[in-house]
């Protein structure tokens, strides 16, 4: 009874990459530099939109939503690790550990809806473009993003719950860089067949579901912006999906490659740079795209930043 205590009561080791200090030094200046630009932009990109009139539309709130779940994302996980890299002692409290888990799985999966959403809202203003103020109105807005960030509490309670609920018998060492299921579940001393299947079914439902719904309203996208004669509208078409489609495919492909696979079959290494490529660069990614990609944004913090320096 002792022996199976011992981790919540100790906490775990979060090894990290310990075993390779001159990587972990390297990475710590990465993820550290990553995490404050992750901030900044996605900042950046919330307060363009609430700031400037002509970026209050469907498009951008959504946008907005995915920022603020990027930057509560991020920090749910590159904090902690940054302070474990830093210290000899690898020690995470169990409390801390379980905090983690629930908030970066709830926010992980809000992400993955959102990002449907998003492309829903882009089929919506290509494929039917005159009819896209009443489709994509602001009460159906809300709706959708309220959905996002509900079904992610949700999933996480359920999944979480059962997760913790699971006798590790002293097992400390989280050969990972933070606190996850499939982690946790090869951590475990019993038959974790049920909890394999659930992680599968919530894996399907978050995963293989929305990118399905996400490449079927690209391919009406595709067809439709093919039928446009115009080159210039054609290319502004093009342009307005491809930096949601290229975030898409960044973020579902490596944590489609996370977990969805069985949980005692990742190498020990590839398992925790997947993992830190979705919650740290995937996030900085996304302002990045979408204000190097997109005039408008781009116009709109030229114009904020000129206002600013005009009025001081």
């Amino acid at each position: 009874m002792e022996e199976s205590n011992s981790s919540s009561e100790k906490g775990f080791l979060l090894l990290g990459f310990s075993d390779q200090p001159e990587l972990e030094r390297i990475l710590f200046v990465i993820i550290l530099l990553f995490y404050i630009l992750n901030l900044l932009g996605n900042t950046a990109i919330i307060l363009v939109s609430y700031l400037d009139p002509k970026l209050h539309t469907p498009m951008y709130f959504f946008l907005s939503n995915l920022s603020c779940v990027d930057i509560c994302f991020t920090t749910s996980v590159a904090p902690q690790l940054l302070v474990t890299m830093n210290k000899k002692d690898k020690n995470m409290s169990y409390g801390g550990c379980v905090a983690q888990l629930y908030v970066a799985t709830g926010l992980g999966s809000s992400e993955c809806i959102l990002l449907a959403v998003m492309a829903y809202d882009r089929y919506a203003a290509v494929c039917r473009p005159l009819h896209y103020t009443t489709i994509v109105h602001p009460q159906l807005c809300a709706s959708l993003a309220s959905t996002a960030w509900l079904s992610g509490l949700i999933t996480s309670l359920i999944q979480c719950s059962l997760t913790v609920q699971l006798p590790l018998c002293g097992h400390r060492k989280l050969d990972h860089i933070f606190c996850e299921v499939p982690v946790l579940i090869k951590l475990a001393c019993v038959d974790t067949t049920f909890n394999e299947v659930e992680l599968f079914v919530a894996s399907v439902i978050f995963l293989i579901v929305p990118v399905s719904l996400i490449l079927v309203s690209y391919g009406f996208i595709t067809r439709a912006v093919l039928r446009i004669k115009s080159t210039a509208g054609r290319s502004k078409a093009f342009g307005t999906c491809s930096s949601h489609l290229l975030v898409v495919i960044i973020f579902y492909g490596t944590i489609i490659f996370m977990y969805l696979q069985p949980a005692k079959s990742s190498s020990k290494n590839q398992g925790k740079f997947v993992s830190l490529f979705y919650t740290i660069v995937t996030p900085l990614l996304n302002p990045i795209i979408y204000t190097l990609r997109n005039k408008d944004v781009k116009g709109a913090m030229r114009t904020l930043v000129m206002g600013n320096a005009f009025s001081s």
